[in-house]
């Protein structure tokens, strides 16, 4: 190992990657790591003496703080509900994952969240980088993709790397600011899920316990607030083994204007099909010609296909939700 006091970790030359570009920046956010030399290399000498080695050595062994994937014999995946084999971003965020978590987000390394955030922050964006490294293809029929890639970080990544007609003298420059530009996008995404999308959870969790102060079936929704709800409800419903003939069918929130909207909640999280969409009649009508039609003071839209409509008022916008269930 390295007996230098600034900590090295080595990933290989050449060409670089999506994969070791993020690995590195994470592994420069733990405690251990931070502000460690990086090391590019193929030199299995140089590659001895790091104190941490990512996608290059032929080596899996955490005890050693080795993270290479590319033996024959290597087929890791993240856990037993994922299928894809892990490159050396997936391994380094399976080992120090929560700890980077933790540190971006300045929680307690014991906080209960960061597993939420730890899962879905494998599910929104690391799974891709393991995919496209190993070649798995996104749609390998055309049922569901395999996972989702929602940055384009590779290609961004690739295209940092010279030109096949240019010199690569500048090389480490390069590699490092694609570890920058993965690093940034990655903190951006952990610090999201971690300090927006995950807070929502309490509030959509609160508006399923309370449904049935507003309906006796508990199947309106009412959000003190707009946040981001829909996957949340999903989940929620799920964890709670609510039966699905007691599902919500609408949820009720203040838009930005101070108006309330009645959405029917959609029956899949990808779906466009309502599990009861607003009565056909109301569609595409709209303010008092809706409110003459609907019985209800504040009307001011139904869209065409029925998933959403809007009053005036949060007492008008139950009172749609409470008709269209009987409709």
């Amino acid at each position: 190992m390295s007996t230098a006091t600034k900590k090295v970790i080595a990933t290989h030359s050449g060409s670089f990657h999506a994969d070791e570009s993020l690995a590195v920046y994470m592994l420069r956010l733990t405690k251990e790591f931070a502000g460690a030399e990086i090391v590019r290399t193929r030199d299995p000498a140089v590659i001895a003496a790091a104190d941490i080695v990512v996608d290059v050595g032929a080596e899996y062994d955490p005890a050693r703080n080795r993270f290479d994937h590319h033996q024959r014999e290597f087929k890791d995946t993240f856990d037993s509900h994922h299928s894809i084999r892990l490159s050396s971003a997936g391994l380094v965020y399976k080992h120090f994952g929560r700890e980077v978590l933790a540190n971006i987000l300045k929680w307690d390394p014991a906080d209960d969240r960061i597993e939420l955030v730890y899962q879905k922050i494998y599910s929104i964006l690391i799974e891709s980088y393991d995919a496209i490294d190993n070649g798995v293809s996104a749609y390998p029929s055309d049922v569901e993709p395999k996972y989702k890639d929602n940055t384009g970080i590779s290609r961004r990544v690739s295209n940092l790397n010279p030109w096949w007609n240019q010199p690569d003298d500048d090389i480490q420059e390069r590699f490092l600011k694609a570890v920058e530009l993965c690093g940034t996008e990655f903190v951006d995404r952990v610090s999201y899920i971690g300090l927006s999308w995950l807070p929502a959870r309490e509030i959509v969790e609160k508006a399923l316990q309370e449904r049935t102060h507003f309906h006796s079936s508990g199947k309106i929704l009412v959000f003190d607030q707009f946040c981001p709800w829909k996957e949340h409800l999903y989940i929620l419903e799920g964890e709670h083994n609510i039966p699905h003939a007691t599902r919500p069918l609408y949820a009720l929130y203040a838009d930005q204007s101070g108006s309330w909207r009645v959405q029917a909640v959609a029956k899949t999280p990808d779906s466009f099909e309502s599990r009861k969409a607003l009565p056909e009649a109301w569609r595409g009508i709209r303010d008092e010609a809706l409110s003459e039609l609907a019985g209800i003071p504040g009307c001011i839209f139904v869209h065409t296909t029925g998933f959403i409509g809007g009053n005036k008022t949060k007492d008008g916008a139950l009172q749609m939700a409470l008709k269209a269930l009987d409709l």
